[in-house]
């Protein structure tokens, strides 16, 4: 935990890192990263009682960041398997010398991964931060911080993005790092040299278009340099009295941010499980696959880790929901929702296999309640002023939906073995439903589209 209080040095290897120092009381440094790796080191006194508010004000003092950045960010203690976002009152210390429990209450990593894992402290954008209250930030820095932040998400592929917005992404991305588009300069094979730098690298492997050709997902011709070339042509620059780049600069990291804004996931928690197969071939073979589970304030999406697309995505107003913990079995997050099968609309329930599942809960439930308690003042300020000015984000409701075919943030509820089901969970084929109540009690049934279940009339047929 070296360093001095009041820099910043250069980026650190992601693979291991430490924040936490085991000093006593005395004096002791803390190192706090950013999302560009960049490293804040910190002198502290008394650091097993430091609660993460006063950490959070010293990084905010030391980056001389507005109090806007108060309620956009919050430390989180990250390591490979385990993400915390900690509350002010938590302290990093106590929860960092806590972090074997942690893991082992909380992922099923082998003991010697508990044993030599270690987490860093990071300065993280908050989940529970509204992209509407986003749209009003000026400060440059901390547009800054969240453009890094969510570049990051993008090019690791935990924000699945199509092609066509990964090249869009991408072109601002050269814009910031590499200034205006000049005819010549760089080229493609300029660009191919560090590909990674500007698209996910799932993107970058050699034969992907033709892979995902073969595979359905409708590759468009050209190569991904040239795309990016292309993309990176149409960025269009401000025109403004201050010809100062930083004020460019803030203008693209809106850009950036304006385009990320319209993934349903953005600004998430992530989280780690399994889920069910369909049954396939005559032998019925199955078994499970592991999904990123993504929650923000806007609702659940179910991630297939290994091909970078949307399983399920569904808003609060869409869903039941609840989790078991039974001693003896696994834990399990359940996800009850509105569907159809054989055209007949039935209730599916998604069972999550996860030790995470009680987090996941939690945090399901705390993003209700504050969506419920901030809701009415939510349109007032989504219309103001600032919206509009120079180098700030758009108003939200210029933002366009994706609505393309096959795009990777739709649901492929046919890559997932559901429930289906219409009373006391019998599963069925064939019913003539009508509506009634949840197996849950946890939902949240206010407003238009509310999720409804389906009961069995007397004439059902059952398999």
């Amino acid at each position: 935990m070296d360093g001095t209080e009041g820099s910043a040095e250069q980026p650190a290897e992601r693979s291991h890192r430490s924040s936490v120092s085991s000093v006593g009381a005395r004096a002791a440094d803390v190192l706090v990263y950013l999302a560009d790796d960049t490293v804040v080191p910190l002198a502290v006194e008394n650091l097993p009682s430091l609660s993460a508010h006063e950490l959070h004000r010293a990084i905010r003092e030391v980056l001389q960041l507005p109090d806007s950045a108060l309620d956009a960010f919050a430390l989180w203690l990250v390591s490979p398997l385990l993400e915390v976002q900690l509350k002010p009152k938590h302290q990093p210390y106590k929860l960092g010398r806590q972090w074997p429990e942690l893991l082992l209450r909380f992922t099923d990593a082998p003991d010697d991964d508990v044993a030599t894992d270690e987490p860093s402290l990071q300065f993280r954008r908050n989940v529970f931060f509204p992209k509407r209250r986003e749209l009003q930030i000026h400060d440059e820095e901390v547009l800054r911080l969240l453009y890094e932040e969510a570049k990051a998400n993008v090019l690791a592929a935990r924000y699945p993005c199509d092609l066509e917005d990964c090249e869009a992404l991408g072109a601002l991305v050269c814009r910031v790092q590499l200034g205006p588009y000049q005819p010549g300069q760089p080229t493609a094979c300029a660009l191919r040299e560090k590909l990674d730098s500007f698209l996910p690298a799932h993107l970058c492997k050699r034969g992907h278009r033709l892979f995902a050709a073969l595979r359905g997902r409708a590759a468009k011709a050209g190569t991904d340099e040239q795309g990016l070339l292309n993309a990176y042509r149409k960025v269009k620059e401000v025109v403004s009295s201050d010809s100062e780049r930083e004020a460019s600069l803030r203008t693209h990291y809106c850009a950036y941010l304006f385009k990320c804004h319209e993934l349903p996931f953005y600004g998430c928690a992530f989280f780690h499980g399994e889920v069910d197969k369909p049954t396939q071939g005559f032998l019925h073979r199955s078994g499970r696959k592991p999904v990123t589970v993504a929650i923000n304030l806007e609702g659940v999406h179910v991630i297939d880790s290994r091909e970078k697309h949307v399983l399920l995505g569904l808003r609060f107003q869409e869903l039941s929901w609840d989790h078991t913990s039974p001693e003896e079995e696994e834990s399990v997050l359940w996800l009850e929702f509105d569907g159809d099968s054989e055209g007949t609309p039935v209730n599916k329930l998604l069972k999550i296999y996860s030790k995470q599942a009680e987090l996941m809960s939690s945090l399901i439930e705390y993003c209700i309640e504050l969506n419920q308690a901030t809701e009415p003042a939510a349109p007032q300020e989504s219309l103001s002023g600032p919206a509009a000015a120079p180098g700030s984000l758009p108003s939200p409701t210029q933002r366009p939906q994706l609505r393309r075919q096959s795009s990777v943030v739709c649901s492929r509820i046919q890559h997932l073995s559901t429930i289906d089901y219409v009373e006391e969970g019998e599963q069925i084929k064939r019913v003539k439903p009508k509506r009634s109540t949840s197996f849950f009690g946890r939902q949240l049934s206010v407003g238009q589209g509310s999720y409804t279940v389906v009961q069995p009339s007397e004439s059902l047929e059952q398999s």
